[in-house]
């Protein structure tokens, strides 16, 4: 970590995903980084509910970060949309693909901060692998009723742009491996493939159908879900629960993200976290949307998007 001075009054402390900002709620707090606005620890009511990282490491895996302007992947990196023939940097050049979107490591603006609510905006500009202006704004908010994660995003250019989202939180509860969780999603469907996306396959019948909770155990999951069923509010909600009796963490995400990937960390990058937590990932398209158009959101000019998820525990 490096002090950098800016004034005999001032003192800037840098780290690797610039200023952190806290909010706190009651005994619950987040932290969220200037770097990709991205959710680096939560708590709720005193239970740490997030596998995040430290404040001097920088996001591996995914962890807690905005994927916009899409999601998951676009294999070969390559789409046509407008008119446009796109080659994007591959970003995972093992599978290559493009993976996550453009925003993850931008520096977000801060926009407003109050004690328990952090408000932070980005620019997207043409650029290879998107040719169109988007601003983006996502607020944190920490209340009775947890963590709410609102996006905003409006086309600033003068052509109708593509446009997917999605979020990349680890759940976890302390102590306890995947294998020894319960998981309960309410989807009717998942990918049988996500590097093509093109099979979409009842869950019915299948190891991947958590529709009732049930034991992880063994079950390997890098698996994009869809078909969610929501509950009176209209909201779905993935629940990750301790058998023996311990907390439980629940991810709802509103009608705006009708597809979840679920994925129990086998292969991220350190040894010692693989199956040590799940990523419950809200998704506004599938992998492959840019190159499928399955539920792309396509933004006039001037035009706005936004789309609510958020955290809970017990």
């Amino acid at each position: 970590m490096t002090e950098v001075v800016t004034s005999q009054k001032d003192a800037v402390m840098t780290t690797p995903t610039g200023e952190h900002h806290v909010i706190r709620s009651g005994t619950s707090e987040a932290h969220i980084t200037e770097v990709g606005a991205t959710l680096r620890a939560l708590t709720l009511d005193g239970v740490d509910v997030l596998d995040g990282f430290a404040a001097h490491e920088r996001a591996t895996d995914g962890r807690g970060q905005v994927l916009a302007p899409w999601p998951n992947r676009i294999a070969e990196g390559r789409y046509q949309y407008g008119g446009h023939d796109i080659q994007c940097p591959l970003t995972e050049p093992a599978r290559s693909n493009a993976i996550h979107g453009l925003v993850r490591w931008l520096d977000w603006e801060l926009v407003d901060r109050q004690p328990d609510a952090v408000t932070l905006s980005c620019a997207v500009r043409p650029q290879p692998g998107y040719e169109w202006q988007l601003r983006l704004q996502v607020t944190y908010q920490l209340g009775d009723d947890g963590l709410t994660v609102r996006l905003n995003a409006v086309n600033t250019g003068d052509d109708r742009a593509p446009f997917g989202a999605g979020f990349h939180p680890y759940l976890k509860i302390s102590g306890r491996p995947v294998d020894d969780l319960v998981l309960r999603l309410p989807a009717t469907q998942y990918l049988a493939d996500i590097e093509t996306a093109t099979e979409v396959t009842q869950v019915e019948g299948t190891p991947f159908d958590f529709r009732a909770p049930r034991l992880v155990g063994s079950q390997v999951l890098d698996t994009a879900y869809t078909g969610l069923v929501p509950d009176e509010r209209g909201r779905a909600t993935v629940v990750l629960s301790d058998p023996a009796g311990g907390h439980e963490v629940q991810l709802w995400v509103s009608e705006a993200y009708p597809h979840l990937m679920v994925y129990t960390g086998d292969h991220v990058h350190r040894s010692e976290r693989r199956r040590a937590s799940v990523a419950v990932e809200p998704m506004t398209c599938p992998p492959q949307a840019f190159r499928s158009g399955i539920d792309v959101v396509e933004l006039e000019p001037e035009e706005s998007w936004t789309g609510d998820w958020g955290l809970a525990a017990t």
